[in-house]
């Protein structure tokens, strides 16, 4: 199995915990809880910045002192609902009790303080279509470079429908080169519907150091060091993921990979 492929390590509490010295790199870190009613999960956020994002059911949030209340709506996440989301700075805490059987991710960067606490979501939050043909996705962006909610984190929840790609035309952002490119770590935390069905991502580097291609189940997650990373979701079975991005800059700039270029231009157009 690819190294660029985490399955999950359990099936209660923490399953994923991914952190930039088990990956390698040096900025996106992401975790998962799966709870059932009544579990408590709790930590600190140290020198690092915090976007907790309910995947799927409810929980009783506390953050920085504050007690946030009940956050969460959605029971499915391919209910394609906007999500409820909160953001915390380095240099506080957080914790959830979940009300109902619970998805919570954790997802994490480098902190500089210069921004508050605050929820993010539903509100602001709407389901926007990307993409033409074959090629069409529908996007929730949670804090993206338009949204000036967090200091290095850009994250996001892509639904790609059944027989159609997503990351694509394929693109890197592996260089610190701005404003031609950016380089950005990223997770993609994978979901499937049916969960039994399977999605594929490619990660490939233009001179072939790197390509590695997986099939995907539902619940893993991949991580994107460098290079391009398209993913397809197969005839029958819809694709969600949660994209975590983060680096020196926190600007999304790409490349298209040269065998796509053309295929860009087009749809511009």
């Amino acid at each position: 199995m690819s190294d660029l492929l985490k399955k999950p390590f359990g099936k209660r509490g923490k399953v994923h915990q991914i952190t930039p010295e088990s990956a390698g790199w040096r900025y996106v870190g992401f975790s998962l809880y799966h709870l059932k009613a009544g579990d408590r999960a709790a930590e600190v956020t140290g020198d690092r910045e915090v976007i907790l994002v309910l995947v799927e059911g409810k929980a009783a949030i506390t953050g920085a002192g504050q007690d946030w209340g009940v956050l969460g709506e959605r029971m499915n996440v391919f209910e394609k609902t906007p999500p409820h989301c909160l953001y915390l700075p380095n240099g506080t805490d957080w914790s959830a009790v979940a009300e109902s059987d619970c998805v919570l991710a954790v997802c994490s960067a480098p902190g500089m303080g210069c921004h508050q606490v605050r929820r993010i979501g539903p509100d602001g939050i709407t389901l926007t279509e990307r993409g033409k043909g074959t090629n069409t996705r529908h996007i929730n962006n949670i804090a993206m470079e338009n949204e000036d909610y967090a200091d290095s984190l850009l994250v996001t929840e892509v639904f790609t429908p059944a027989g159609h790609w997503s990351s694509f035309p394929s693109h890197r952002h592996d260089e610190d080169d701005y404003p031609r490119i950016t380089y950005l770590e990223e997770t993609y935390y994978h979901r499937l519907n049916p969960a039994n069905g399977f999605g594929i991502q490619r990660v490939y580097t233009d001179d072939g150091q790197l390509d590695e291609i997986m099939a995907v189940a539902d619940g893993d997650v991949v991580l994107v060091p460098r290079g391009h990373h398209p993913c397809g979701a197969p005839y029958g079975f819809e694709m969600y993921y949660l994209n975590v991005m983060a680096g020196p800059l926190r600007k999304w700039r790409f490349v298209p990979a040269p065998e796509v270029e053309w295929i860009m231009q087009r749809d511009a157009d």
